[in-house]
């Protein structure tokens, strides 16, 4: 958690801690290892396949489950 004290003991006023915020947030990005464009695409891409795996499985299931729930159905209002 930051430091709201100053060395003299007096608290941080919320304009300070604003200012403060704002500094150590830019130090830290500054720090960030950015991804190549290369590396933007590449994972881009895997996530998009993700996606589309994902997706198909889902669909499977939905379309499996609403089937198993109408042969439910008929057999229980049978």
């Amino acid at each position: 958690m930051a430091d709201t004290n100053l060395a003299n003991g007096r608290k941080l006023s919320f304009g300070e801690k604003t200012v403060k915020f704002f500094k150590d947030t830019k130090a830290e990005l500054k720090k960030v290892t950015w991804p190549t464009k290369d590396q933007l695409i590449h994972n881009t891409g895997v996530i998009i396949v993700f996606i589309i795996i994902v997706t198909i499985i889902l669909s499977v299931l939905d379309i499996a489950f609403g089937e198993l729930f109408k042969a439910l159905s008929g057999i229980l209002a049978a």
